[in-house]
Protein backbone atom coordinates (compact mmCIF):
# COMPACT_ATOMS: atom_id res chain seq x y z
CA UNK A 1 0.00 0.00 0.00
CA UNK A 2 3.13 2.34 1.07
CA UNK A 3 4.69 1.49 -2.21
CA UNK A 4 1.35 2.32 -4.60
CA UNK A 5 1.32 5.57 -2.49
CA UNK A 6 4.66 6.34 -3.49
CA UNK A 7 4.38 5.66 -6.88
CA UNK A 8 1.62 7.28 -7.21
CA UNK A 9 3.58 10.91 -5.90
CA UNK A 10 6.02 10.13 -8.14
CA UNK A 11 4.09 10.48 -11.27
CA UNK A 12 2.15 13.20 -10.04
CA UNK A 13 6.23 14.87 -9.23
CA UNK A 14 7.50 13.95 -12.78
CA UNK A 15 4.23 15.28 -14.56
CA UNK A 16 4.32 18.82 -12.56
CA UNK A 17 7.92 18.72 -13.23
CA UNK A 18 7.60 18.20 -17.06
CA UNK A 19 4.53 21.35 -16.62
CA UNK A 20 6.75 23.30 -15.50
CA UNK A 21 9.24 22.49 -17.98
CA UNK A 22 6.79 23.54 -21.00
CA UNK A 23 5.77 26.49 -19.32
CA UNK A 24 9.18 27.52 -18.70
CA UNK A 25 10.14 27.12 -22.51
CA UNK A 26 6.53 29.10 -23.17
CA UNK A 27 7.38 31.90 -21.37
CA UNK A 28 11.18 32.38 -21.95
CA UNK A 29 9.91 32.62 -26.34
CA UNK A 30 6.81 34.82 -25.04
CA UNK A 31 8.40 37.04 -22.48
CA UNK A 32 10.98 38.14 -25.61
CA UNK A 33 9.19 41.78 -25.77
CA UNK A 34 10.87 42.35 -21.81
CA UNK A 35 14.73 43.45 -23.02
CA UNK A 36 13.01 45.21 -26.13
CA UNK A 37 10.65 47.35 -24.09
CA UNK A 38 13.49 47.97 -21.59
CA UNK A 39 16.00 48.71 -24.69
CA UNK A 40 13.66 51.21 -25.92
CA UNK A 41 12.49 52.86 -22.21
CA UNK A 42 17.08 53.14 -21.86
CA UNK A 43 16.52 55.58 -25.34
CA UNK A 44 15.49 57.92 -23.22
CA UNK A 45 15.69 57.19 -19.24
CA UNK A 46 18.97 56.11 -17.77
CA UNK A 47 18.93 54.06 -14.85
CA UNK A 48 15.89 53.93 -13.06
CA UNK A 49 15.26 49.95 -13.99
CA UNK A 50 14.03 49.37 -10.34
CA UNK A 51 10.82 51.79 -11.20
CA UNK A 52 10.95 50.48 -14.72
CA UNK A 53 10.29 46.85 -13.32
CA UNK A 54 7.78 47.47 -10.85
CA UNK A 55 5.92 49.41 -13.44
CA UNK A 56 6.08 46.53 -15.81
CA UNK A 57 4.64 44.44 -13.20
CA UNK A 58 1.75 46.54 -12.26
CA UNK A 59 0.89 46.34 -16.12
CA UNK A 60 1.23 42.72 -16.01
CA UNK A 61 -0.90 41.91 -12.99
CA UNK A 62 -3.61 44.55 -14.26
CA UNK A 63 -2.73 46.68 -10.96
CA UNK A 64 -2.11 50.32 -10.40
CA UNK A 65 1.10 51.50 -9.08
CA UNK A 66 1.95 54.79 -6.90
CA UNK A 67 4.98 56.15 -7.48
CA UNK A 68 6.55 58.74 -5.20
CA UNK A 69 9.18 61.33 -5.20
CA UNK A 70 10.80 64.94 -5.31
CA UNK A 71 10.13 66.51 -8.40
CA UNK A 72 12.20 66.22 -11.66
CA UNK A 73 13.30 62.64 -10.61
CA UNK A 74 11.49 61.38 -14.38
CA UNK A 75 8.60 59.76 -12.71
CA UNK A 76 6.37 61.51 -15.75
CA UNK A 77 8.91 60.70 -18.40
CA UNK A 78 8.49 57.04 -17.54
CA UNK A 79 5.41 56.48 -17.56
CA UNK A 80 4.71 58.55 -20.82
CA UNK A 81 7.70 56.57 -22.50
CA UNK A 82 5.95 53.50 -21.42
CA UNK A 83 2.81 54.53 -23.32
CA UNK A 84 4.78 55.56 -26.02
CA UNK A 85 6.13 51.83 -26.27
CA UNK A 86 2.84 50.57 -26.11
CA UNK A 87 -0.14 51.06 -28.85
CA UNK A 88 -2.64 51.55 -26.76
CA UNK A 89 -4.30 55.10 -25.02
CA UNK A 90 -3.11 57.43 -22.97
CA UNK A 91 -4.12 60.44 -21.01
CA UNK A 92 -2.25 62.52 -18.74
CA UNK A 93 -4.32 64.70 -15.80
CA UNK A 94 -2.43 66.96 -13.84
CA UNK A 95 -4.22 67.07 -10.49
CA UNK A 96 -4.31 70.54 -8.87
CA UNK A 97 -6.49 72.21 -5.74
CA UNK A 98 -9.16 73.36 -8.40
CA UNK A 99 -9.55 69.99 -9.82
CA UNK A 100 -12.83 68.66 -9.44
CA UNK A 101 -14.49 64.98 -10.17
CA UNK A 102 -16.09 66.32 -12.94
CA UNK A 103 -12.88 67.10 -14.79
CA UNK A 104 -11.87 63.53 -13.93
CA UNK A 105 -15.17 61.59 -15.35
CA UNK A 106 -16.86 63.55 -16.95
CA UNK A 107 -20.52 64.96 -16.48
CA UNK A 108 -23.91 65.15 -18.07
CA UNK A 109 -24.30 68.43 -20.41
CA UNK A 110 -27.31 70.21 -21.20
CA UNK A 111 -28.50 70.42 -25.09
CA UNK A 112 -31.15 73.61 -24.87
CA UNK A 113 -32.02 72.41 -28.60
CA UNK A 114 -33.16 69.19 -27.89
CA UNK A 115 -34.11 69.19 -24.61
CA UNK A 116 -32.13 66.28 -23.57
CA UNK A 117 -28.88 65.84 -21.26
CA UNK A 118 -25.82 64.29 -23.56
CA UNK A 119 -22.73 62.29 -21.38
CA UNK A 120 -19.05 64.11 -22.17
CA UNK A 121 -16.33 61.77 -20.81
CA UNK A 122 -13.46 62.53 -19.23
CA UNK A 123 -10.08 61.98 -19.57
CA UNK A 124 -9.83 58.97 -17.38
CA UNK A 125 -11.26 57.08 -20.51
CA UNK A 126 -8.15 55.82 -21.64
CA UNK A 127 -6.61 52.87 -21.16
CA UNK A 128 -2.92 54.18 -19.23
CA UNK A 129 -3.64 57.26 -17.20
CA UNK A 130 -1.61 59.20 -15.80
CA UNK A 131 -2.34 60.79 -12.42
CA UNK A 132 0.38 63.69 -12.25
CA UNK A 133 0.99 65.06 -8.67
CA UNK A 134 -2.18 63.19 -7.28
CA UNK A 135 -2.25 64.30 -3.88
CA UNK A 136 -2.38 68.13 -4.32
CA UNK A 137 -6.15 67.69 -5.16
CA UNK A 138 -8.59 67.60 -2.53
CA UNK A 139 -9.91 64.14 -0.82
CA UNK A 140 -13.20 64.61 -2.61
CA UNK A 141 -11.36 64.29 -6.16
CA UNK A 142 -8.81 61.84 -5.26
CA UNK A 143 -12.19 59.49 -4.35
CA UNK A 144 -13.43 59.83 -7.53
CA UNK A 145 -10.81 57.63 -8.70
CA UNK A 146 -12.14 54.99 -6.43
CA UNK A 147 -14.97 53.51 -8.59
CA UNK A 148 -12.58 53.74 -11.77
CA UNK A 149 -9.30 51.59 -10.47
CA UNK A 150 -11.43 49.13 -8.36
CA UNK A 151 -14.64 48.27 -10.31
CA UNK A 152 -13.26 48.95 -14.18
CA UNK A 153 -15.98 51.19 -14.48
CA UNK A 154 -17.59 55.34 -14.07
CA UNK A 155 -20.84 56.28 -13.09
CA UNK A 156 -22.16 59.49 -15.16
CA UNK A 157 -25.36 60.70 -13.41
CA UNK A 158 -27.75 57.40 -13.86
CA UNK A 159 -25.12 56.02 -16.38
CA UNK A 160 -22.69 53.11 -16.11
CA UNK A 161 -19.93 53.11 -18.41
CA UNK A 162 -17.06 50.10 -18.46
CA UNK A 163 -13.64 51.24 -18.91
CA UNK A 164 -11.34 49.20 -21.91
CA UNK A 165 -8.71 47.29 -21.19
CA UNK A 166 -5.94 47.44 -20.48
CA UNK A 167 -6.71 50.34 -17.48
CA UNK A 168 -4.30 51.17 -16.00
CA UNK A 169 -3.76 54.20 -13.15
CA UNK A 170 -0.11 55.44 -12.67
CA UNK A 171 -0.33 57.80 -10.48
CA UNK A 172 2.53 60.14 -9.04
CA UNK A 173 2.95 61.86 -5.97
CA UNK A 174 5.40 64.09 -4.03
CA UNK A 175 6.37 62.96 -0.33
CA UNK A 176 3.50 65.00 1.91
CA UNK A 177 5.98 67.28 3.66
CA UNK A 178 6.09 68.96 0.94
CA UNK A 179 4.04 72.48 0.31
CA UNK A 180 0.54 72.16 -0.73
CA UNK A 181 0.39 68.55 -0.38
CA UNK A 182 -2.81 66.37 0.82
CA UNK A 183 -2.22 62.96 1.94
CA UNK A 184 -4.09 60.15 0.25
CA UNK A 185 -7.46 58.26 2.23
CA UNK A 186 -6.50 55.24 3.26
CA UNK A 187 -9.08 53.41 0.75
CA UNK A 188 -7.52 54.70 -1.97
CA UNK A 189 -4.20 53.62 -1.08
CA UNK A 190 -4.89 50.32 -0.77
CA UNK A 191 -5.92 50.33 -4.08
CA UNK A 192 -2.48 51.11 -5.51
CA UNK A 193 -0.76 47.58 -5.88
CA UNK A 194 2.30 48.89 -5.84
CA UNK A 195 4.00 52.50 -3.85
CA UNK A 196 7.51 52.87 -5.48
CA UNK A 197 9.69 54.96 -4.12
CA UNK A 198 12.10 56.75 -5.90
CA UNK A 199 15.29 57.91 -4.87
CA UNK A 200 18.00 60.15 -6.60
CA UNK A 201 20.42 59.15 -9.83
CA UNK A 202 23.91 58.30 -8.85
CA UNK A 203 27.02 61.01 -10.03
CA UNK A 204 27.61 58.48 -13.25
CA UNK A 205 23.79 58.49 -13.87
CA UNK A 206 23.22 62.23 -13.10
CA UNK A 207 26.45 63.43 -16.07
CA UNK A 208 24.62 60.86 -18.36
CA UNK A 209 21.27 62.41 -17.74
CA UNK A 210 22.86 66.06 -18.04
CA UNK A 211 24.21 65.24 -21.35
CA UNK A 212 21.50 63.52 -22.87
CA UNK A 213 18.81 65.74 -21.87
CA UNK A 214 20.53 69.21 -22.53
CA UNK A 215 19.54 69.04 -26.55
CA UNK A 216 16.31 70.43 -27.00
CA UNK A 217 14.61 67.61 -29.16
CA UNK A 218 13.02 64.64 -27.43
CA UNK A 219 14.17 61.36 -28.00
CA UNK A 220 12.05 59.18 -30.03
CA UNK A 221 11.35 55.46 -29.44
CA UNK A 222 9.19 53.22 -31.07
CA UNK A 223 6.05 50.77 -29.51
CA UNK A 224 7.43 47.34 -29.22
CA UNK A 225 4.32 45.65 -27.85
CA UNK A 226 0.33 45.63 -28.05
CA UNK A 227 -2.71 44.96 -25.99
CA UNK A 228 -2.84 41.73 -27.64
CA UNK A 229 0.77 40.71 -26.27
CA UNK A 230 -0.48 42.20 -22.67
CA UNK A 231 -3.22 40.18 -22.37
CA UNK A 232 -0.90 37.14 -23.55
CA UNK A 233 1.43 38.21 -21.25
CA UNK A 234 -1.41 38.48 -18.12
CA UNK A 235 -3.19 34.80 -18.97
CA UNK A 236 1.09 33.29 -18.86
CA UNK A 237 1.94 35.41 -15.42
CA UNK A 238 -1.78 33.52 -14.05
CA UNK A 239 -0.51 29.95 -14.73
CA UNK A 240 3.35 30.85 -13.44
CA UNK A 241 3.61 27.60 -11.12
CA UNK A 242 4.03 28.66 -6.98
CA UNK A 243 4.84 26.18 -4.57
CA UNK A 244 3.09 25.43 -1.25
CA UNK A 245 5.92 26.33 0.48
CA UNK A 246 6.28 29.96 -0.85
CA UNK A 247 2.55 30.26 -0.64
CA UNK A 248 2.99 29.78 3.02
CA UNK A 249 5.75 32.09 3.26
CA UNK A 250 3.49 35.03 1.93
CA UNK A 251 1.19 34.43 4.46
CA UNK A 252 3.32 34.33 7.59
CA UNK A 253 4.89 37.38 6.34
CA UNK A 254 1.34 39.27 6.29
CA UNK A 255 0.44 37.90 9.19
CA UNK A 256 3.69 38.68 10.85
CA UNK A 257 2.41 42.41 10.38
CA UNK A 258 -0.90 42.00 12.31
CA UNK A 259 0.34 39.79 14.78
CA UNK A 260 4.09 40.35 15.35
CA UNK A 261 4.55 38.53 18.62
CA UNK A 262 3.38 35.13 17.44
CA UNK A 263 6.76 34.69 14.84
CA UNK A 264 8.96 36.07 18.08
CA UNK A 265 8.74 40.15 16.70
CA UNK A 266 7.74 41.04 20.02
CA UNK A 267 9.32 44.32 19.23
CA UNK A 268 7.13 45.70 16.65
CA UNK A 269 3.88 45.15 19.01
CA UNK A 270 4.05 49.06 19.79
CA UNK A 271 5.30 49.59 16.16
CA UNK A 272 2.46 49.15 13.59
CA UNK A 273 -1.25 50.76 14.38
CA UNK A 274 -2.49 48.41 11.37
CA UNK A 275 -1.36 45.52 9.61
CA UNK A 276 -1.70 44.79 5.92
CA UNK A 277 -4.94 43.98 4.56
CA UNK A 278 -6.00 40.27 2.74
CA UNK A 279 -5.05 42.81 -0.40
CA UNK A 280 -1.24 42.42 0.09
CA UNK A 281 -1.49 38.48 0.45
CA UNK A 282 -3.20 38.74 -3.37
CA UNK A 283 -0.94 41.28 -4.49
CA UNK A 284 2.08 39.41 -3.31
CA UNK A 285 1.16 36.55 -4.93
CA UNK A 286 0.71 38.37 -8.05
CA UNK A 287 3.66 40.55 -8.19
CA UNK A 288 6.04 37.27 -7.26
CA UNK A 289 4.78 35.61 -10.57
CA UNK A 290 4.97 39.17 -12.44
CA UNK A 291 8.65 39.01 -11.47
CA UNK A 292 9.46 35.21 -12.11
CA UNK A 293 7.47 36.28 -15.95
CA UNK A 294 10.20 39.24 -16.48
CA UNK A 295 13.04 36.99 -15.40
CA UNK A 296 11.99 34.50 -17.95
CA UNK A 297 11.01 31.76 -15.32
CA UNK A 298 7.28 29.78 -15.08
CA UNK A 299 7.95 29.12 -11.48
CA UNK A 300 8.61 31.45 -8.31
CA UNK A 301 10.63 31.58 -5.64
CA UNK A 302 11.06 32.93 -1.97
CA UNK A 303 13.80 35.38 -3.84
CA UNK A 304 10.80 36.75 -6.05
CA UNK A 305 8.87 37.47 -3.06
CA UNK A 306 11.50 39.08 -0.99
CA UNK A 307 12.16 41.48 -4.04
CA UNK A 308 8.97 42.81 -4.22
CA UNK A 309 7.50 42.71 -1.01
CA UNK A 310 8.35 45.95 -0.02
CA UNK A 311 6.74 48.16 -2.95
CA UNK A 312 3.51 45.82 -1.70
CA UNK A 313 3.44 46.44 1.41
CA UNK A 314 4.81 49.74 2.43
CA UNK A 315 1.34 51.79 1.82
CA UNK A 316 -0.62 49.09 3.48
CA UNK A 317 0.96 48.92 6.85
CA UNK A 318 -0.10 51.75 9.14
CA UNK A 319 2.98 52.52 11.97
CA UNK A 320 1.77 53.65 15.82
CA UNK A 321 3.14 57.77 16.77
CA UNK A 322 5.23 55.46 18.78
CA UNK A 323 7.14 54.57 15.71
CA UNK A 324 6.92 57.86 14.15
CA UNK A 325 8.78 59.40 17.70
CA UNK A 326 11.23 56.96 16.83
CA UNK A 327 11.47 57.75 13.17
CA UNK A 328 10.78 54.41 12.31
CA UNK A 329 9.28 53.56 8.56
CA UNK A 330 6.76 50.59 7.23
CA UNK A 331 9.92 49.71 5.24
CA UNK A 332 12.07 49.04 8.73
CA UNK A 333 9.36 47.29 9.68
CA UNK A 334 9.50 45.35 6.31
CA UNK A 335 12.76 44.36 6.44
CA UNK A 336 12.69 43.11 9.83
CA UNK A 337 10.31 41.06 9.32
CA UNK A 338 11.91 39.58 6.37
CA UNK A 339 15.07 39.08 8.31
CA UNK A 340 12.98 37.10 10.57
CA UNK A 341 10.69 34.71 9.28
CA UNK A 342 12.32 32.01 7.48
CA UNK A 343 12.66 31.41 3.93
CA UNK A 344 11.76 28.11 2.72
Amino acid sequence: MILVTTNVELEDTMDLSQDIKELNETINRESAFIESLFSEIGKRLVGQRYMVERLLIGLLCNGHVLLEGVPGLAKTLTVRTLSNIISTGFQRIQFTPDLLPADLIGTLIYNQNTGEFTTKKGPIFSNIILADEINRAPAKVQSALLEAMQERQVTIGSNTYQLDEPFLVLATQNPIEQEGTYPLPEAQVDRFMLKIIIGYPSRREETEIMRRMSKDTEIPVNPVITTDDIKKARDLVDRIYMDEKVENYIIDIVMATRTPGEYKLEDLKNLIEYGASPRASIFLSRAAKAHAFIRRRGFTTPEDVRAICPDVLRHRIIVSYEAEAEDITPDDVIKKILDQIEVP
